[in-house]
């Protein structure tokens, strides 16, 4: 079975310096990159996931992740992104304690698809992620929506869904007036998703709370309607 020290190796045997170089120039958040692409984390953390199950897999996720190197968040993440797990207490449990710690939106995209498959699994755990939408954290309060996508594009909604998906609005409502450029984009992105599969939640949510958006995030959310 790989252990952390072993993954951190093998990711560091790939490294790019020239690659990394840019991409600390270009993220600019104080942390170690190696410069290695996604297509080569892709593999490296198949051969892993197929070679660690349950809460050993969650195990070598958490010190990928505690590792704080750039590729190593990423590949922490992709490991316990799946639709399928089960028990899945402790898999939620180690992506929850990773919201606080975001601070870009690649490493946060990236543990918010993660998170997104265990909601669907428990959407119970929505009670959990209301208490986000006021953090003093921007990155808290944006995984709120970006953390909840799946539920803007589902074709067949049963009536749980469209509750939850309700649920998440009224969440976009208050976060609709946050001047944040980055809480924004999330409202934005969330409602333009929302908006390919029920264009008339989108056009009521515009009609109540659009006098609060920024006029870019109106624009944004309005473009397929």
């Amino acid at each position: 079975m790989i252990t952390a020290t072993q993954a951190l190796e093998q990711l560091q045997a790939l490294a790019n310096p020239e690659k990394a170089e840019q991409m600390q120039n270009s993220y600019k958040i104080a942390r170690l990159y190696l410069g290695v692409s996604n297509p080569e984390i892709d593999t490296l953390y198949k051969q892993w996931r197929d070679d660690v199950e349950g809460e050993a897999r969650t195990e070598l996720a958490a010190e990928l992740w505690d590792s704080n190197i750039h590729e190593a968040r990423i590949a922490a993440a992709k490991l316990l992104t799946q639709a399928r797990i089960n028990p899945d207490d402790h898999v939620w449990e180690e992506i929850t304690r990773w919201i606080p710690e975001l601070d870009h939106a690649v490493i946060a995209d990236q543990a918010c698809g993660a998170g997104a498959r265990r909601l669907l699994a428990h959407p119970e755990r929505l009670d959990q992620v209301a208490t986000w939408v006021q953090d003093e954290d921007i990155w808290v309060r944006r995984s709120t929506l970006t953390m909840t996508m799946p539920w803007t594009k589902m074709n067949n909604p049963k009536a749980a869904d469209f509750d939850q998906r309700d649920q998440i609005l009224s969440w976009a409502g208050e976060l609709a007036g946050d001047s944040e450029w980055l809480i924004q984009k999330a409202v934005s992105m969330w409602l333009l998703s929302l908006s390919k599969h029920d264009a008339p939640r989108v056009l009521s949510f515009l009609e109540t709370h659009g006098a609060k958006m920024k006029p870019f995030a109106i624009n944004e959310a309005c473009k397929f309607l």
